[in-house]
Order: C-alpha cells, then sequence, then structure tokens
C-alpha cells in the first residue's frame, strides 16, 4: 500500500522529474516508510512506500528489472503473490526479493496486459517498458485503490491522489458542470472518469490503459461480474457457497509481514470477518470500534453489539471514544485528506478512527462492500418487482438526494445543466445488456459507481492519510461473481442480505445477525449546532464562495436559518452537503 505518481511525455521532450517530485509531499501519508525515484527520458515515476509485505529494502519502488527492461510503481496488495511467483519460477523466471512488487513485473513479462487477470487483489500501476516506451496503467476490478489522471497535449500525469496533481501544477482547475450536477443528484457521486476538477479525471475501475511513445492510447475493461448467470442453487446451498466464499476471501486478506486487525462497527458484516478469522485459529486478534457523544437524541456509537462480538470471540478489542474536544478540529484535516468532495457523515469518524488504529497496526480489514453486492441498502426492495426497463424512475425516485427540477431553485443559473445528466447515465447503465431485473441493474450500477466513488474511496482516503492499509473482503471478486449470480430474492430476503444472514447463522450470534440495521452514527455532522454550524456557515459566507457563486444566495440563507431540517431523499443534511463542497474546494485551492 503506497502513494504513486508520474509523468509521461510524447512530445520530444524529457519528463519533468521536478513536477512528480511535487507529488510526492502530497502522498508521503499514504507511504510514510520511504521515498524513491525513477526518470527514463520521457517517463518519470514517483512512489511514496509503506512497508507491508517484504519489509527489505528489496522491496523498495520504483523498481526497476533491467533483464527484463520494466520499471514499476505499484499501490495496493496482490494476495496470491506467492502462488503467482511459484507459478512464475516454473516459467524459468528468477525472484531477488518477497515483494508482490516483483511479482507483478514478472507477470507482466510474462502475459502481457493479461496479466491483471492473474491477480486476486486491489491495485494500481504504472509498468514502463524501457526499449518501447509503452506505459501500462492499470486498476483493480473494484476500483478500492484510485487512480487520477491529469492529460494535456503531449503529456499525461497520473498519482494516487487529486492533491498530488494540483501540485504538479498546469491543471485546469476549473469545476466540472456534469461533475457539480451528479454531486448534487447522484448522491454525491461523480462516475469516472469525471471529477470536480475539469483538468483532473480518473482511470475507472477494472480498466487498463496502454500508451505508446507517440501517445497513442488504448484503454479496455478487463472483467464486470454478470448478473445474468443464474445459478441452480437452494437456499441453504446459497448459503453455504456464500460463507465459503467468503471465508477464501478473509483468509487470503491476512497475507502480510505486519499484524492485520479489524475494524468492528458491531453490524453483521464486520463481525462476520472476525468471526471467520477466529474459525480459522486466529487468536488475540486486535479490532478497533469507535463512538462519539450522542446529540439531539441521536446515540453516537454501536458499542452495545461490537461488545458482543469481542466478547463472543475473545479479541484484544479497542473502544475508541470521541468526545466534542477531538471531533471539530478533525474536521479540516478530513476535508483534507479528499481526493474529491466526499458527503458521507461517516468520513470524520475514519478519519479518526484510523488516526487511534494506526498507531497499533498498519493493516486492518474491513466490512465494506456487503451491501452493494448482496442489497443490503433501503432502495433495493422498492426495485423488487419492478422490470429493468422501468426501474430507472423507481431508482432515482429512492436513490437521488433531490429532484432535477428542484436543482434550478439550488444551482445558480450559470452552473444549471439543461437536462438530467444524473438520470441519462443511470438509465444507459441500466438499458445495457447483463443485468436481468431491476434489482439486477441497481446492484452492477451500484457495485460499479456508487461503491467504488463513496465507500470504498471514503475507506481508502481516511484510513491512508494515517498510513493505515485497509482490506475489503466483501470485495473479493469471486464473492462479487457469487453474489452477481445470486437470485435477488434470496438477497432482498429478511429486509436485506438474506443469504448473507442465512451464511452467517450459526457462526456470528443471532442479536447481531437480527439486529435493525444500523448506520455509522455521527450526530455532530447529522445535527449541525454550535461551532459545528459556525464553521459551515464560514465556509459558505467565505470571499472565494461567494466569488464562485455556485448556490442561490436564497437557498443557502433558507438552510442555514433552519440548519437541521432540509434532508436528501437518504436523509443526509443538505446544508453539510453545500459546506463539505465549498471546504472542499476552499482547502485545495480551487477558484
Amino acid at each position: 500500500m503506497c502513494g504513486i505518481g508520474g509523468e509521461l511525455r510524447y512530445d520530444a521532450r524529457a519528463a519533468d522529474g521536478d513536477a512528480v517530485r511535487r507529488m510526492l509531499p502530497c502522498l508521503q501519508s499514504r507511504g510514510p516508510d520511504g521515498e524513491g525515484m525513477w526518470q527514463h527520458g520521457p517517463i518519470a515515476f514517483g512512489h511514496r512506500r509503506l512497508k507491508i509485505i517484504d519489509l527489505s529494502e528489496a522491496g523498495a519502488q520504483p523498481m526497476t528489472d533491467e533483464l527484463l527492461g520494466l520499471t514499476l510503481v505499484f499501490n495496493g496488495c496482490i494476495y496470491n503473490y506467492r502462488q503467482l511467483r511459484d507459478e512464475l519460477r516454473g516459467y524459468g523466471y528468477t525472484f531477488v526479493s518477497t515483494s508482490d512488487t516483483e511479482v507483478i513485473m514478472k507477470a507482466y513479462h510474462r502475459w502481457g496486459a493479461d496479466c491483471v487477470t492473474h491477480f486476486l487483489g486491489m491495485f494500481a500501476f504504472a509498468i514502463a517498458e524501457h526499449a518501447t516506451g509503452t506505459v501500462m496503467l492499470a486498476r483493480d476490478r473494484l476500483g478500492i485503490k484510485p487512480m487520477y489522471l491529469a492529460e494535456t497535449p503531449g503529456r499525461l500525469r497520473f498519482a494516487s491522489t487529486l492533491p498530488a496533481l494540483l501540485a504538479a501544477g498546469d491543471v485546469d482547475t476549473s469545476i466540472d458542470k456534469v461533475a457539480l450536477q451528479h454531486y448534487m443528484t447522484f448522491h454525491s457521486v461523480v462516475p469516472a472518469p469525471r471529477t470536480m476538477v475539469t483538468g483532473i479525471r480518473k482511470l475507472p475501475p477494472a480498466t487498463v490503459r496502454i500508451i505508446t511513445a507517440d501517445g497513442t492510447s488504448t484503454e479496455h475493461v478487463y472483467w464486470e461480474a454478470d448478473h445474468t448467470r443464474q445459478l441452480s442453487k437452494t437456499r441453504e446451498e446459497w448459503a453455504s457457497a456464500v460463507h465459503e466464499a467468503l471465508r477464501t476471501a478473509v483468509e487470503r486478506r491476512m497475507v502480510a509481514d505486519v499484524p492485520v486487525g479489524v475494524l468492528l462497527s458491531g453490524g453483521l458484516d464486520s463481525s462476520y470477518i472476525v468471526a471467520l478469522l477466529a474459525e480459522q485459529g486466529q487468536r488475540g486478534l486486535t479490532t478497533f470500534s469507535i463512538g462519539f457523544e450522542s446529540a439531539a437524541g441521536e446515540s453516537g456509537d454501536e458499542f452495545a453489539y461490537s461488545d458482543i462480538i469481542a466478547k463472543q470471540f475473545d479479541t484484544s478489542h479497542h473502544q475508541i471514544r470521541i468526545g466534542k474536544d477531538r471531533f471539530l478540529p478533525a474536521v479540516a484535516r478530513t476535508v483534507a485528506a479528499m481526493s474529491e468532495p466526499m458527503v458521507s457523515h461517516d468520513c470524520i469518524a475514519f478519519n479518526l478512527l484510523s488516526e487511534d488504529v494506526s498507531q497499533q497496526v498498519k493493516v486492518v480489514q474491513s466490512g465494506q462492500g456487503a451491501d452493494e453486492i448482496l442489497a443490503g441498502y433501503s432502495w433495493y426492495p422498492p426495485l423488487r418487482d419492478v422490470p429493468r426497463e422501468l426501474a430507472v424512475d423507481a431508482y432515482a425516485k429512492e436513490f437521488f438526494d433531490r429532484p432535477y427540477r428542484e436543482l434550478a431553485g439550488q444551482l445558480a443559473p450559470e452552473w444549471l445543466l439543461e437536462h438530467d445528466v444524473s438520470r441519462e447515465f443511470v438509465a444507459a447503465s441500466f438499458a445495457r445488456p447483463g443485468a436481468t431485473t431491476g434489482v439486477d441493474a441497481a446492484l452492477r450500477l451500484d457495485s460499479q459507481v456508487m461503491l467504488v466513488d463513496d465507500p470504498v474511496k471514503r475507506v481508502d482516503n481516511m484510513t491512508m492519510a494515517w498510513g493505515l492499509e485497509a482490506r475489503v473482503p466483501f470485495l473479493d471478486h469471486e464473492l462479487v461473481e457469487l453474489a452477481a449470480a445470486c437470485p435477488p430474492e434470496l438477497k432482498l430476503a429478511q429486509g436485506g442480505k438474506g443469504v448473507l444472514k442465512d451464511a452467517a447463522r450459526g457462526v456470528v450470534p443471532d442479536e447481531v445477525i437480527d439486529r435493525t440495521k444500523g448506520y455509522f452514527p455521527v450526530p455532530g455532522i447529522r445535527h449541525l449546532e454550535g461551532p459545528m454550524l459556525e464553521l459551515v456557515r464560514d465556509a459558505l459566507h467565505a470571499p472565494a464562495a461567494r466569488a464562485r457563486g455556485l448556490f442561490r444566495q436564497e437557498y443557502v440563507d433558507a438552510l442555514l436559518a433552519d440548519p437541521n431540517t432540509a434532508r436528501t431523499t437518504l436523509g443526509a443534511n443538505q446544508l453539510w452537503q453545500l459546506a463539505l463542497l465549498e471546504m472542499w474546494l476552499q482547502d485545495k485551492g480551487i477558484q
């Protein structure tokens, strides 16, 4: 797990090594254990290292194999690297390290761009061929690891974070109007390749991009879960299959040369991970839960449930209690850690949790992804009996933050587009072949887009802000494929994630399985008051915000006068949504 950056030139000029060096301080938190640079004519790579596998200098990056004529920078973890190393040895390759990084290089030499299909893991990497000048960029199947791109005539830069590309300079920092409308409508999600910044894009998940020395570029998607393949299994057989797939996924994610802990929320997903690790013989597993002070009558923790799991499986459990004295100062730090604006209430929670957890371990497993692949959210049941071709409106009604027609009273006229780009995006996705029902189409869209650019990105940004590697077993691509093939009625059963609940019976305590679904409670954001409200007010009244004029002033004034009434469809505070975007733009210096 690291931070990567680089520049490719195809205008007969040498790469700007200084621009790449300017990226590295922005990547330091992702890789606090070392730094490296490599330049070869028109190509320059930079790297910040977090030591997880092969702690020796043999695992340092950028990694070069002079015999093969390759150089690589890599962020992530290949969980099956040991098996691949043995396979590649059978083809005659030799290794000088015990790192997964070196395995990627040899795999690329053996299989070319198809190497990504051999990897079980999370990754974003760039690999350069010395002789030809060809560079391949790749991102893992579920987009767990990020890759941002800034392209101008004759040049392409890439980095693990958007701020790193801003630091390199020469970026069009105007606001992308389509991205803004997605932010306001599509639950603050901006689908790839767009970002809020016009001059910065992101490589989509499951995508390989190959750039030749003359700048010719090709891109292809190498994986997608099939939501039409219905395997013939009984309910019990599906539960058993999910259990075995998750058990394998959890076991894979224990590979490391440092201890691995678990973020234990007290919900089914993280509790199941702990139970499976205990079943596999893990003793004294370190687990972490976070809680906040209550506000407006809303509880700020779920310790009662996490304590049940910690006690039953005898973990070394840590309750992290966050008082108001820590919460407010963490807001600016959390916004600074965001590569893109993320309105979810639990960003601050993950940042604070990661700060404390990183003092004790460098790797954790986390339960993100189960709801998006196994239908755990509230917007899936209303799609149950809706044919795919009619499901777009039903999905938009349940999931979009606001109807398009309301934007005219909220966005300033110069920022308002004349058509509903979010609905058009969803309609195009639902219309593609490969999903049978409305529920299937929604799950496919959410796992490819919403999951990547909300929960997964949130966890990556907040954990890596503290040099903490988070692994997400529910996004093992083999488990995702299995979940996609599972009939929707089994996933929707029992209030959602029915097949997972069946799988967990007898392993996880029933009081955790059958509890009402919870969300990461962060009352200080859901209910704005006192210093937090003043922080929001200052962000929206800042000179930069007034000069930008994204929102109608009467809309902002009405929200500030009544800060806790207006909510999005899914219950987010509308005032926080606006303020978070302004805080992010101001933090990044975007005018």
